[in-house]
């Protein structure tokens, strides 16, 4: 099943990309640099593939965990493969984009919400749902398009009148780290449970730490921390890199989410990946060897080679809820915001109390209610900032200004090490795939961290 729903992705892709890559390799020749045009295009052509492989395994991810998750609206039919692929290979030649850019802070977010709107286009073939799909559909492939071009590619270093000094750093990686320990601190005075991660929702609710302390929490876990441990590994201050990993840990038990428990693990595998890897082909293989190792798990499990109390977890957190989740969520939002007014922005918390709101509460659990299944739908730029906010037809407009808000950040970090940059922003990639824009940018600190890339010292 796996094998036949990905190959027409593949086919069709590749047969559009290959005359991009021809074009380009004839055009190297002519400038008579045929040793160095071998290698680049060489290696272009294998980021391609990686791409394209990547592609097809998550549309195959995605028909598998329909039969694992049918309840959440998750469905694959035979008869809609072949244009469903077609779909996804036709949307898949943005890629091109991911062959030709540098690495950049944008390059690692562009590429997450690039498969994000890939696997909602999948899904959007599928859909029960009542909503005009074929509109929906060309709008999410227009926002990715407008989000990709100025993250990608807007990268010229912004001029810096004053840099920290080295001594500034040092002290900077300490007080982050109080921080850090003054948050784990004052958390667990209001809310300190140990429960497995399969039973987090069951307390989620009963949790009662205040919303300032909420922010602290999520400017120290989604910037600040992940920023301190970058640092500390980049300029060999193992210790510190150390606590600042017990730190993230310690956030589990005061907010019983999946991210402050895997946040440690995911920082480590990301050092990891970008000591041993091209930085771009780290940032595909960070989805491609999960995603892909829970294919394998799903096919020893079906043919009964091993459990399924083995591979149903893992399934359940990564195919399901790291992959189809930020995708299925745009299902949801396009199904409800058909039928009901928009927000015009007023989920920011900012402007709610300079405008009328049509919704008392916050969207996440509006979504929740109109589609009870799992936990609350919080959701990426593209439903929030896009359909919920605005409507299809002008999502592309909100996501365009996001991607200008990313390139940015891109110009912020310019001077400094691209491993650095991939390691220390790893956190709030995550983040954009499941938290509205402008949520991540003020509640989990992407702002503070761009101002921290923009003044820290560290070079190439």
């Amino acid at each position: 099943m796996i094998a036949d729903s990905s190959c027409p992705v593949v086919a069709h892709a590749l047969w559009v990309l290959y005359p991009t890559f021809y074009c380009r390799q004839a055009l190297l020749r002519r400038h008579n640099v045929r040793g160095i045009s071998r290698g680049l295009t060489t290696e272009r052509c294998k980021l391609a593939a990686l791409l394209l492989l990547y592609v097809a395994a998550m549309c195959g991810s995605l028909a598998c965990v329909a039969q694992l998750y049918a309840a959440y609206h998750i469905l694959f039919q035979w008869d809609g493969l072949p244009w469903a692929s077609a779909v996804v290979a036709a949307f898949a030649v943005i890629a091109v984009c991911f062959v030709y850019a540098e690495f950049s802070f944008g390059y690692f977010a562009g590429f997450y919400l690039f498969m994000m709107i890939a696997g909602y286009l999948w899904l959007n073939q599928f859909s029960v749902f009542t909503y005009n799909h074929i509109s929906s559909g060309l709008s999410a492939a227009a926002s990715a398009t407008a989000f990709i071009l100025p993250a990608l590619f807007i990268r010229s270093p912004l001029p810096q009148p004053r840099m920290l000094s080295a001594r500034d750093v040092d002290r900077l990686i300490d007080a982050i780290l109080v921080f850090g320990l003054a948050a784990v601190l004052i958390g667990a005075a209001y809310d300190f449970r140990i429960v497995s991660i399969e039973h987090i929702y069951d307390y989620r609710e009963t949790l009662r730490t205040p919303r300032a302390v909420n922010y602290m929490i999520g400017i120290a876990s989604g910037a600040l921390l992940p920023f301190a441990f970058a640092c500390s590994v980049e300029l060999g201050k193992p210790w510190r890199a150390a606590v600042a990993l017990l730190l993230l840990l310690a956030l589990y038990p005061i907010t019983l989410s999946k991210i402050s428990l895997l946040t440690s693990i995911w920082l480590v595998v990301m050092t990891i990946l970008s000591r041993i890897l091209e930085l771009r082909v780290a940032v595909v293989v960070s989805l491609f060897a999960p995603l892909t190792a829970g294919l394998i798990l799903f096919a020893l499990a079906k043919h009964n080679w091993i459990s399924s109390t083995i591979a149903l977890p893992y399934l359940g957190l990564v195919n399901f809820r790291m992959i189809a989740i930020p995708s299925l969520a745009m299902d949801y939002y396009n199904d409800f915001f058909s039928r009901h007014e928009l927000t015009h922005f007023c989920q920011i918390s900012l402007l709610k109390p300079l405008m009328s709101c049509p919704y008392n509460e916050q969207i996440s659990v509006v979504i929740y209610k109109a589609f009870p299944t799992g936990g609350y739908f919080n959701a990426s730029l593209f439903a929030t900032e896009g359909i919920a906010s605005v409507g299809p037809l002008f999502a592309p407009i909100t996501a365009f200004a996001c991607g200008l808000v990313i390139g940015l950040a891109n110009r912020a970090s310019a001077h400094l090490p691209p491993r650095f940059v991939l390691v220390s922003g790893a956190v709030l990639v995550q983040l954009l795939l499941n938290v509205p824009f402008t949520t991540v940018l003020l509640t989990h600190g992407a702002l503070l961290l761009f101002l921290l890339w923009y003044l820290t010292p560290i070079t190439r």
